[in-house]
């Protein structure tokens, strides 16, 4: 046994705070590295020790070897532990570091070169007699051979990248005549996360479940399955609920993918934590996908099951030490699910977001700890930057549930009484898609999200537009001098005369457009008025604030108990000097409804400043954001912005498929962006001739550039 009592986490983030911590309570000294975008995050504070490492690009600091290597030379550390991603999978990084005389916590190179490329680990599996999905997994990668086979096979079909994972590098084809533009995109998407573009094809199995199996190896031989876990609930190829064990999942079917999993970490002779995963059609067949020679961001829920540290065993399996006896004969105690909360948003097909973490709440859970029912791991705090360098998850949320039943049920709550404000996220999606009917029963798939997305992601619907107006008025209203001080030509908010009288009474406008319609330039308008009393109109009603409560009342005619009248209790909180202080402003507020009783919600607003432009919302049960537009003429800013394509985010443009004087359609794909590692086809946001594309080719372009304009044809 060689003991490690210095390691180097080579990672970032969520998953190195995860490894700190365990490596900390076994005794060992941490030693993290970070980037200029990562000099102060997490991870950076909770290690030991920590060695700065480059640029803000990843092929410049977490995926350069060479400045890994050195600051593990520098800091004499023991041993690298290279969490998930950037390296872990990299077999000439894995030799490099035991060449340098240290120890690789992971499997051998030789295990990850063989199960690295996904096409050599199905040609060993295929030896080893473990079913796989029809498809071609050859050397040759010219574009026109690589059709053939998709024919051959059969569409639809899913192209891969050999060298991938978490969802990079993989398109679905349903048509020949798409596959050129897709198998273009997946190459490019796979050099750029893995430096290699070579790819796979196989048959693509409609509305399949994601099974994987958590095998676990010593360096005296033992290999054992650790059980399974359903994955099934994917959007872009990219997990978002994990539980384990799986659903429905019989004792017999259990075993023999754990055998078909320990069959294939044997025929590497696997050392450590791993993952072999499968593709189950809907008759309950499985085949073997891929296998993934790392920790899994997943790992969590099969921790909770079991009540041991993955992690931990990572490091004891390093130094040499035998697996313990009973993983021979293990058991499922009750039923554990995982939550990614990231930065993006569904609504707009599920777009990265990026920008500063205003507010960052969870339900009271432990940061790691195996017995505790509700688990919170992170590697972004309240403060932090989500960058578009990396990936854009926040935080895992896991609970624990004696059965399923008390496990969704206690993720619903959890999520509930979580909160991000700053970054678009996909809480509210992931409290749509927990209490899906067919997540409820276990009927999962990696299609549901994609077949329900209108449901799961739906527009802004009248209810939230009238609670967030309502919100967003309360908090501006809340913030401005007495009516008694309040003198227009004091002010430096955009206000404008427009014509008003010395006889009118104070008042203010404040226009917004939701940036969640995205089909819609429509915008919604907030009059305040402050004299005789302030009062602020929303949506054609007019609210009036007295002692800190907006009130309105309907006309007598409809004053019934189908209409009752509604009071909005507000009270503002970490009041700053004044709303265009940019400072963070929150709000908490409760509906009151006669005369049913007080029905309290959760509004909760945090409002960015006006240089951003920008207020941000989050409610117990969805989110969203608004543009305050501030031009003098609304209607040129109308006409203007529905035939504008913005950048939604910054990036590179790797593609385009449009030029300058074209005529496009609504919808149309006019160029491809990359961003956080993944790319994003922007489409025309109207019908229209594309009078101006101010982008091209390899650009890299901020977020909200102006990309291109389309006019839309006169009215005949």
């Amino acid at each position: 046994m060689k003991a490690i009592r210095r390691l180097l986490i080579a990672n970032r983030g969520e998953i190195a705070c995860r490894v700190i911590r365990s490596a900390q309570q076994l005794g060992i000294h941490c030693i993290a590295v970070y980037s200029e975008a990562d000099r102060h995050s997490a991870h950076v504070a909770l290690a030991d020790e920590a060695v700065f490492i480059g640029p803000p690009a990843a092929r410049l600091s977490y995926l350069n070897q060479a400045v890994l290597l050195k600051a593990a030379a520098n800091s004499s550390a023991d041993a690298i532990h290279p969490g998930y991603g950037f390296l872990s999978e990299n077999a000439g990084f894995a030799q490099a570091v035991i060449d340098a005389g240290m120890c690789f916590v992971g499997p051998s190179p030789g295990a990850i070169a063989a199960m690295g490329s996904k096409a050599k680990a199905k040609a060993l599996m295929a030896a080893a007699g473990v079913a796989l999905v029809p498809g071609y997994y050859g050397e040759r990668q010219d574009a026109d051979f690589l059709k053939e086979q998709a024919a051959l096979v059969g569409y639809p079909v899913l192209i891969k990248a050999t060298a991938g994972g978490g969802g990079k590098g993989m398109r679905r084809v349903d048509e020949a005549t798409d596959f050129a533009a897709a198998l273009a995109s997946c190459q490019r998407e796979a050099l750029s996360s893995f430096g290699d573009a070579q790819v796979l094809i196989e048959r693509y199995i409609v509305e399949p479940r994601h099974i994987e199996v958590q095998i676990f190896g010593d360096q005296h031989g033992k290999i054992v399955s650790l059980l399974e876990r359903d994955c099934s609930l994917q959007r872009r190829h990219q997990k978002v609920i994990e539980e384990a064990p799986a659903p429905g999942w019989s004792p017999q079917k259990r075993q023999a993918m754990s055998m078909a999993a320990i069959a294939a970490a044997r025929s590497v002779q696997y050392v450590g934590a791993g993952t072999v995963e499968f593709i189950v059609d809907p008759a309950g067949d499985f085949f073997f996908m891929e296998m993934n020679t790392r920790l899994q961001v997943e790992h969590p829920v099969t921790e909770m099951i079991l009540g041991e540290d993955l992690v931990a065993w990572q490091l004891k399996v390093a130094m040499g030490e035998p697996l313990p006896a009973h993983w021979d004969h293990i058991e499922a105690k009750g039923h554990a699910i995982e939550a990614r909360l990231y930065a993006e948003n569904p609504r707009r097909g599920f777009l990265p977001s990026i920008g500063q973490v205003q507010s960052l709440c969870f339900p009271e859970a432990a940061q790691f700890d195996l017995s505790a029912p509700i688990r919170i791991d992170a590697g972004i705090r309240e403060g932090d930057v989500i960058s578009g360098d990396y990936d854009p998850m926040i935080a895992k949320i896991i609970v624990h549930g004696k059965d399923r039943q008390h496990a969704l049920a206690s993720m619903r709550q959890a999520l509930a009484a979580s909160s991000v404000l700053g970054p678009s996220n996909n809480r509210a999606f992931l409290q749509q898609l927990i209490a899906h009917p067919d997540v409820q029963a276990g009927r999962l798939s990696t299609a549901l999200i994609e077949r329900e997305i209108d449901h799961l992601a739906p527009p802004i619907s009248d209810q939230e537009r009238l609670e967030s107006l309502l919100t967003i008025a309360a908090a501006w209203a809340l913030n401005q001098p007495s009516s008694q001080s309040w003198d227009a030509f004091d002010r430096f908010d955009g206000w404008r005369h427009h014509g008003l009288q010395a006889s009118d009474p104070a008042r203010h406008q404040l226009r917004l457009r939701a940036m969640d319609d995205v089909a819609s330039s429509h915008e919604e308008k907030i009059d305040i008025q402050w004299l005789p009393d302030l009062t602020v109109s929303v949506l054609g009603r007019s609210w009036r604030l007295r002692d800190g409560d907006l009130k309105t009342t309907p006309p007598l005619a409809n004053r019934s108990q189908t209409y009752p009248s509604q009071t909005l209790k507000a009270s503002a909180l970490e009041l700053a000097a004044s709303f265009e202080a940019c400072e963070p402003r929150a709000l908490q507020a409760s509906q009151e409804t006669w005369p049913h009783g007080e029905s309290t919600i959760r509004l909760r607003a945090r409002l960015i400043g006006l240089d951003q432009q920008q207020i941000t919302l989050d409610f117990a049960n969805n989110s969203n954001a608004w543009q305050i537009l501030l031009d003098d003429n609304p209607t040129e800013s109308k006409q203007q912005s529905e035939g504008a394509l913005l950048a939604p985010m910054p990036g590179k443009i790797v593609a385009l498929h449009a030029s300058q004087g074209d005529h496009v359609q609504a919808g149309q794909v006019l160029l491809v962006m990359e961003a956080m590692k993944m790319e994003h086809s922007l489409v025309a946001p109207c019908a229209g001739e594309l009078v101006t594309l101010a982008c091209g080719l390899g650009d890299q372009v901020p977020d909200g550039a102006h990309l291109a304009s389309i006019a839309k044809p006169e009215p005949q």
